[in-house]
């Protein structure tokens, strides 16, 4: 090259992304196989490639492709703090053992613009992946984008297009503490629901309410809580005022320890006079007064295996019996007296 002449500008990343029509993200991640690239979309941009003379060596593309080894992890603030504590350490542990880091962003609120904008700041970060703890039942159009291009794993929360959901079935867990109650001898199972913008709550409602269908019995009004043991407390209050009650289905087991409070503070006894089933199986389950009977939810394996599917390419060696429902029966639950 002679002194002066300009040396010929090498095609770039920009360039491809520029014909193939996709952005510069999705041309990495095409060219790093990512399983979040659909076929047609890796077509294009490998015919951009040889279209444009596009041409990178094994440092550029591991540089391109912006590997921070980093999972990103959104969470709600509310919900049941030992729910989101478990997860968060069954997720932490994972993903160091895979050599990951873990970026937290915790959202006030069932919003879908502070959703999207704990995305943003996540995919700014440069994270390898999303776990998703949040369980918002619509997505908007950004929440689709930003997980198209960067792997996601749901528990039992938002639903992306793209993304890969982990969870227990909670109709199931619904129609499983519910059929006990019957099972046990109950004509009648009352339900306090968790909020009605939750996923889970809709779910567990629903379960109850087939559940009864199929026995014939024609389910009450749900009374609905906010998750939180005061929630509970004040829909027992409620349920206590009621002399017929005989059985309650709790949806989670902060809102059962209020409601047997309730329920003993107005003389009635759990489980002499009511029965109580709940959801979640947390620690202190086993230690209350009773016992607590509830749907099991392994929240530390949970985020764990959010982990193995978000690095995995195939669910192959995923552990799916984090997946399964079971009732753990313990001291809360009984025979009507009647019986």
């Amino acid at each position: 090259m002679t002194e002066g002449t300009a040396r010929p500008k090498q095609p770039s990343m920009a360039d491809v992304a520029r014909t193939a029509g996709v952005s510069a993200q999705t041309v990495s991640r095409a060219l790093r196989d990512s399983p979040n690239v659909n076929p047609e979309t890796r077509r294009r941009v490998l015919a951009a490639v040889e279209q444009v003379g596009y041409r990178f060596n094994s440092a550029a593309r591991a540089l391109s492709s912006g590997r921070s080894h980093t999972i990103g992890l959104v969470l709600l603030a509310s919900g049941g703090y030992y729910s989101r504590s478990a997860v968060t350490a069954g997720v932490e542990a994972a993903a160091g053992e895979a050599g990951y880091a873990v970026n937290i962003a915790t959202i006030a609120a069932l919003d879908t613009g502070l959703m999207e904008r704990a995305l943003s700041k996540l995919a700014g970060q440069g994270v390898d992946g999303f776990v998703i703890a949040v369980p918002l039942i619509s997505v908007t159009p950004k929440m689709e984008d930003i997980t198209r291009d960067i792997p996601t794993v749901t528990l039992d929360g938002s639903r992306t297009a793209g993304a890969r959901v982990l969870g227990i079935d909670q109709r199931e867990a619904g129609r499983i503490a519910t059929q006990h109650l019957l099972d046990l001898g109950h004509r009648q199972v009352w339900h306090i629901s968790g909020p009605d913008e939750w996923i889970e709550a809709r779910q567990r409602r629903q379960g109850w309410q087939e559940c009864l269908a199929a026995a014939g019995i024609e389910a009450p009004p749900p009374l609905e809580g906010d998750w939180s043991p005061d929630s509970g407390y004040r829909r027992g209050q409620i349920i206590a005022m009621i002399p017929d009650v005989t059985a309650v289905f709790v949806a989670s087991d902060e809102m059962a320890f209020g409601v047997i409070r309730a329920l003993r503070e107005r003389g009635r006894s759990v489980p002499g006079d009511v029965s109580i089933v709940s959801v979640d199986d947390i620690a202190l389950a086993a230690y209350g007064s009773p016992p607590l009977t509830t749907v099991r939810q392994d929240f530390y394996r949970y985020g764990a295996a959010a982990v193995a599917l978000l690095l995995r390419s195939d669910d192959a060696d995923v552990d799916e019996s984090v997946a399964t429902a079971t009732l753990s029966v313990r001291a809360s639950t009984a025979p009507p007296r009647s019986l």
